[in-house]
């Protein structure tokens, strides 16, 4: 929750301080522009306080990293749809703090072991989607920092949660192994940087799990 908290204020932070110029600028995630990948990020909060709100399911099958496999959530169809509501959704930071404010209540109302569904199927324990949530911030904030040709802002909270499901308990020995701060780590794990074969091995012999992301 510190890592949602303090990730989300600093997204939002950026939002608020956009000019209208910087909110059409392109993104790597093409064919978003700033504006579409502020609504992707708006759509994947918005949807906590929704599935709090449906009935439970007894036990969880997938985890965090398990959540970003590759299969049909990520099909051609999927990435449509995806782009379609992202473009679609009407973008503000004031829209995005309302968000939220929204997710954010609903969580503070929910059980420790809460297990929710998600709109794939997953049943996931809330502690495990919203660490998913963390991911979607401090990753898209990566390509709107880029797009924007801003410092990255990810908040230490935000990059210990990612490196965390990245590489497991033992992150800060393989951040250490690598050589690297955990910005670039973590850019370079997410495919946000490039990576050379000998990084990729390196990579792979700290114990990365690669995820599917957008």
């Amino acid at each position: 929750m510190s890592a949602l908290r303090a990730e989300a204020s600093a997204f939002g932070a950026v939002l608020e301080s956009l000019t209208a110029a910087e909110w059409e600028l392109p993104t790597r995630c093409a064919p978003w522009l700033v504006r579409d990948l502020a609504g992707h990020v708006i759509t994947v909060l918005s949807r906590v306080p929704v599935m709090i709100a449906a009935p439970a399911p007894s036990a969880p099958d997938t985890t965090a990293a398990g959540y970003y496999r590759a299969d049909k959530r990520f099909s051609e169809t999927a990435n449509t749809e995806r782009v379609r509501t992202a473009q679609a959704r009407a973008v503000s930071p004031a829209e995005f703090a309302a968000t939220v404010a929204a997710m954010l209540h609903a969580v503070d109302g929910a059980a420790a072991d809460r297990v929710v569904v998600t709109r794939h199927g997953d049943a996931m324990l809330l502690t495990d989607f919203l660490t998913t949530r963390v991911v979607e911030l401090a990753v898209h904030g990566l390509d709107v920092a880029d797009a924007l040709g801003r410092p990255a802002w990810i908040t230490p909270q935000a990059a210990a949660v990612v490196l965390d499901l990245l590489f497991g308990p033992d992150r800060q020995s393989a951040i250490t192994g690598l050589g690297a701060d955990p910005e670039t780590v973590l850019r370079r794990a997410t495919g946000r940087a490039p990576v050379t074969p000998a990084e990729s091995g390196r990579l792979t012999e700290a114990g990365l799990r690669r995820l599917t992301l957008g």
